[in-house]
């Protein structure tokens, strides 16, 4: 390896201080990684021959609150006393050495222990890479985590099979930080995580969500997925999108260069959204065409309606992964109308019937979706007509969208007409804004007032 640059300040002054008290110490996991790799890092993790309570006789500002043996140090910007109304800047893990046995449930360890030593804490970490520990002076490294590194190859510490059965979580992770690191996922490993696969059905739905997204904003997205794909992990998480490689979709006079599958990672690589949840939507956007393919005598391929059938399709797949509310509502809008036209004659009407249709929220997100989808099926990233859709969007949205926007109200209405509260104030409302929304009348607040006047067709309301 290269020369290792210097730890941080605080952290070498964490691991001196549990020295100092009679205590090993080591930095451990990420943090030492991605400083071999030479690359930014935070929350730095440790771990230690003390117990819990020894670490907060040492550490009195610190806190412990779980059965794993993590205790979380409070890291301010200065080393002065601090009050209470003072923020950290920083939260350091220390955790005891420790054993664990049992995974009857293929993700959490039935027992833990206390371990006497580092040797035997690192023997049960998921991959050489993470099981490097540093003391800011030596590096420790037992499984050859700093070739793997020099390799770019992930691979597990000891036997693979057993490390996935202990925790199935761990073959999504390492596909993860494949994606996250560009690294290859060393041919053992990826054995075992294919042999093992069907473990996934037993973890929690939450957490493979919460690994899928991260693997979605990774650096290398696209070989994530494809990884998922090859090892039968994607049939686990989303059974619904694997036909999806095995739908054709070129065809004479079609812009497709791809199936439907490969094009949907590279729509989703190509989205220009950082947010998971717009990728997520991007890459299960054409879900619904393995189930409206049709081909007929001509070789021309049709997928009609596709973006309804995957709507319903998709509500499945966001249930099951348990999508909070809003995300899942975020999804299923996008997926429902990402087929919108672009076209130079649409009317003012048109447009308004797609912003609220998508809503004005979703506006950019529909918008980078559409520019993935471009881009993965080999159009050009953009188009006169897109920029110019959304010029158009921009300036339709400074008109009235609804009553709402108008510049009277329903107070308006009655010290004019001269009526109570009543049908005839909405009646009013709306007769006015239809005026406005054709064009043929200004939302400018004295045109609206004198057009109150025009409105004969007042009910016998009593007056005020």
């Amino acid at each position: 390896m290269s020369t290792i640059e210097p730890m941080p300040k605080k952290a070498k002054e964490t691991i001196l201080t549990m020295q100092r008290a009679g205590y090993e110490c080591y930095a451990v996991g990420g943090s030492v990684r991605d400083t071999l790799m030479g690359q930014k890092t935070k929350g730095w993790d440790f771990t230690t021959n003390a117990t819990p309570e020894q670490i907060l006789a040492v550490f009195p500002d610190s806190f412990y609150d779980n059965q794993f043996g993590t205790v979380g140090i409070k890291i301010y910007a200065t080393e002065k006393k601090h009050d209470e109304t003072e923020k950290p800047i920083d939260i350091y893990e220390i955790t005891t050495y420790r054993s664990e046995k049992g995974y009857k449930d293929h993700r959490h360890p039935d027992t833990v222990s206390w371990g006497k030593t580092l040797k035997e804490d690192l023997s049960r970490r998921d991959f050489s890479i993470n099981a490097i520990a540093w003391d800011g002076e030596s590096l420790i490294d037992p499984y050859n985590g700093q070739n793997a590194i020099e390799n770019k190859q992930l691979k597990t510490v000891g036997n693979p099979d057993e490390r996935f059965a202990e925790d199935a979580l761990r073959m999504m992770r390492a596909i993860r930080i494949a994606s996250q690191l560009g690294f290859q996922i060393e041919e053992t490993t990826n054995a075992a995580i294919c042999n093992h696969a069907s473990l996934f059905d037993d973890i929690s739905k939450e957490r493979v969500r919460d690994e899928f997204l991260k693997i979605l904003v990774s650096p290398f997205s696209a070989d994530g997925i494809i990884l998922l794909k090859n090892t039968g992990l994607l049939a686990h998480i989303v059974p619904e999108l694997v036909p999806a490689f095995t739908t054709e979709q070129k065809s004479p006079n079609r812009h497709h260069l791809y199936d439907v599958g490969v094009h949907s990672v590279k729509a989703m690589e190509a989205c220009p959204s950082i947010d998971p949840i717009v990728k997520f939507a991007t890459l299960i956007h054409d879900i619904g065409k393995p189930k409206t393919f049709r081909k007929d005598e001509t070789g021309q391929i049709t997928f009609y309606n596709h973006e309804v059938a995957g709507t319903a399709i998709a509500r499945r797949v966001v249930e099951r992964l348990r999508f909070s509310k809003k995300d899942s509502e975020r999804i299923l809008t996008l997926i429902r109308w990402h087929q919108f036209s672009v076209d130079e004659r649409q009317t003012d009407s048109a447009i308004r019937r797609i912003i609220r249709r998508v809503g004005k929220e979703n506006l950019n997100d529909i918008l980078a979706l559409r520019i993935g989808d471009r881009l993965g099926g080999g159009a050009l990233e953009t188009s006169w007509r897109l920029e110019l859709f959304k010029k158009r969007l921009e300036e339709v949205q400074q008109q009235p969208f609804s009553v709402k926007d108008l510049k009277i109200n329903g107070n308006d209405i009655m010290n004019v007409l001269g009526v109570r509260p009543g049908p005839i104030i909405g009646k009013t409302l709306s007769d006015i804004f239809a005026d406005v929304e054709k064009g043929t009348l200004v939302n400018e607040r004295e045109t609206l007032l004198k057009k109150i006047t025009s409105f004969s067709s007042v009910p016998n309301s009593p007056t005020k």
